[in-house]
């Protein structure tokens, strides 16, 4: 099972939340998940800045996600090296 981090920035202020972003890497567990979930939430808060954060009332929500991989079995269409 594998893990994939979802995160989402949202405007208290206007009542909204700008479409959701899925993290490029795959996690072997939730933790290591969580962990750089808020790792990133920290980051972007820090690059949108305390001006914008406090005059937008900005929160970053995020989840981690569990899902099976499906291994890919060749098919006669795959090209064999």
């Amino acid at each position: 099972m594998k893990f994939i981090l979802t995160m989402v920035i949202c405007s208290q202020v206007a009542n909204t939340c700008i479409p959701p972003h899925q993290y490029h890497e795959l996690f072997n567990n939730a933790y290591d998940c969580m962990i750089k979930g808020y790792e990133l939430s920290k980051d972007k808060t820090i690059e949108i800045g305390p001006e914008e954060v406090n005059k937008y009332n900005i929160y970053i929500k995020f989840g981690c996600d569990a899902f099976e991989e499906i291994e890919k079995t060749p098919t006669s269409f795959d090209k064999v090296a």
